[in-house]
């Protein structure tokens, strides 16, 4: 999968997304069941526990947890958009997470902003400034994997509505001027939005 996809992982069988899709439809939603898939380590358990998962029984800790054991942006991004990013606690945690020393931890922050700005679509627009103040105080940040989610996160809420458009086009013009390289690069890609 690393040549292909760019996912390294130590335990994975090689089963493709269309074929865990399938077999999370048929196994149905199931907290237990997730929890023992997840704690299985192997990559398409990890896959299919975020989509067999039940959202509302998602604890903090337990996003923590999981979070911890993100070794790559596959599992990273599909427990967001599969699972976080319809929990009670997500708002909380991209704040929580912004800025983690690890970087599919720190990337967990903006794939979950990303996936909110994506899916929630009650959430007023106070909470995605918010979020690109976070993206702003972060674009230091040159890890790769870290940088394409501070990107896709500012891509997502542009596309919300005209007033957080014009928000990630200002955010964009400042980090385009930062001295650091990392946010200058970062804000010279999002204003080609």
């Amino acid at each position: 999968m690393r040549p292909r996809y760019g996912i390294e992982t130590s335990q994975a069988f090689g089963v493709s997304m269309a074929e865990m899709k399938k077999l999370a439809r048929l196994l149905g939603h199931d907290h237990d069941l997730a929890a023992k898939l997840w704690s299985s380590g192997w990559y398409e358990a990890r896959i299919v526990a975020a989509m067999v998962d039940v959202d509302s029984e998602v604890t903090a800790k337990q996003m923590d947890r999981w979070c911890a054991d993100f070794d790559n942006w596959a599992i990273c991004d599909t427990v967001c958009f599969n699972l976080f990013d319809r929990t009670p606690h997500a708002w909380s945690k991209v704040d929580e997470w912004a800025g983690a020393p690890g970087e599919f931890q720190a990337r967990a922050a903006f794939a979950l902003l990303w996936a909110l700005a994506l899916h929630d679509k009650a959430s007023p627009d106070s909470r995605f400034m918010h979020g690109l103040t976070l993206v702003e105080r972060e674009s230091h940040d040159a890890r790769p994997y870290v940088n394409k989610a501070l990107l896709m996160a500012m891509r997502a809420i542009s596309h919300r509505n005209s007033k957080l458009a014009a928000a990630t086009k200002a955010s964009a013009r400042r980090l385009a001027t930062a001295d650091d390289p990392a946010a200058r690069r970062l804000g010279t890609r999002a204003l080609k939005f």
